[in-house]
C-alpha cells in the first residue's frame, strides 16, 4: 500500500515543542495550504492541514520554524479515531511528518538577496591559485 503526502504552506502559528511521558518529543502545527484552482466567486482558497512530527524532526521544527515561514512537509496521512467531552465518535485527518524542508530563504525576509537587484560581482580571493580565464572567442562549442 502506499500512503505519501507531500504539502507546501505556511505555518499558522510558531511550533510549541512538547515531550510525552517517555520524554519523546513531539511538535503539532497547522499548515495553510493554498489550492491551485479558485472558488467560483474568484478568490483562492485555502486549506489548513494539521501535521504531527516526533522526535529529532520535532526538534528540528521547533528550533528552526516560525509562523509564517513556508515550510515543505513529506509524510503519510493518518486518520485517529477519539470520542470527544460530549461522548461523540470523532476522526481526525493529520499528516505525520516524516521530513520537512525550507520552502523559502530566510535571506528573502530580511537583507540579502532581493529580486532583480543585479549579482555581485565575484572575484576569486588572492593566493586561491585560481585564474581569470579570458574569452579569445575561441570556443570548441
Amino acid at each position: 500500500m502506499l500512503n505519501k503526502s507531500f504539502l507546501m504552506g505556511r505555518l499558522t502559528r510558531d511550533p510549541e515543542l512538547k515531550h510525552t511521558g517517555n520524554n519523546v518529543a513531539v511538535v503539532s502545527f497547522t499548515l495553510a495550504v493554498d489550492r491551485d484552482a479558485k472558488g467560483k466567486d474568484g478568490e483562492k482558497k485555502t486549506d489548513f492541514i494539521d501535521v504531527v512530527a516526533w522526535r529529532q524532526t520535532a526538534e528540528f521544527i521547533s528550533r528552526f520554524f516560525s509562523k509564517g515561514r513556508m515550510m515543505v512537509v513529506e509524510g503519510k496521512i493518518q486518520v485517529r479515531e477519539y470520542t470527544d467531552r460530549d461522548g461523540n465518535k470523532r476522526k481526525a485527518f493529520e499528516i505525520v511528518a516524516d521530513n520537512v524542508y525550507f520552502g523559502d530563504s530566510k535571506k528573502a525576509e530580511g537583507s540579502g538577496y532581493q529580486p532583480g537587484a543585479p549579482a555581485p560581482d565575484f572575484a576569486p580571493p588572492a593566493g586561491s591559485g585560481f585564474t581569470e580565464l579570458g574569452d579569445d572567442g575561441d570556443l570548441p562549442f
